[in-house]
């Protein structure tokens, strides 16, 4: 896997993830979705959560762009432990709050805003349709904050109060929820 662009553009890790509940976004739709993200959000200026962060790739993408204020979560102890260690190899640990915690358990507790949220669930997980409701309801999308979610074919969110748009990309779905005033 490999970095698109930014500062940290062409580096590259091997997670050891066969045996993994996790499906990294290949880098063809991530970087098509950051070629999206980098025309509505300034990376410098906001505060990010990769919810199931899996490998990190979200997580290094959004750093490569300059974002310095990013909360990964996953639940699975060598995703987290491989993040962790790619974080300090590359020397970006400081921009990163690295949290091994089941996403709802997450929510619940989180006190913080995000102007970003990316969620990247495993496809398989079963409360996969119900993610946007629980990121609404626990409050931790700023007002005018963008969430993300991906997704396969099978789910469809066009009926979600807070749909904005999808963007399709081959079995891979983005769906983009806000706000709406």
């Amino acid at each position: 896997m490999r970095i698109s662009s930014g500062i940290l553009k062409g580096r590259t890790f091997y997670p050891s993830a066969d045996k993994w509940p996790t499906r990294p976004t290949t880098d063809i739709s991530r970087e098509a979705l950051f070629n999206i993200l980098v025309n509505r959000i300034d990376f410098n200026e906001i505060q990010a959560l990769d919810l199931f962060g899996g490998t990190g790739a979200h997580t290094y993408e959004m750093i490569s762009r300059g974002c310095e204020r990013i909360t990964y979560v996953d639940l699975h102890r060598p995703a987290v432990k491989f993040v962790e260690q790619t974080l300090n190899a590359w020397n970006i640990s400081q921009f990163v709050d690295v949290k091994c915690l089941d996403f709802k358990v997450y929510l619940k507790s989180c006190t913080e805003k995000f102007d970003y949220i990316f969620a990247g669930p495993p496809y398989p997980l079963p409360d996969l349709a119900n993610i946007p409701d629980y990121i609404f309801e626990s409050q931790v999308l700023n007002e005018s904050g963008l969430f993300v979610l991906e997704h396969n074919p099978s789910h469809h969110f066009e009926k979600h109060d807070h749909f904005v748009e999808e963007r399709k990309y081959g079995q891979t779905r983005f769906s983009f929820f806000k706000y709406k005033s």
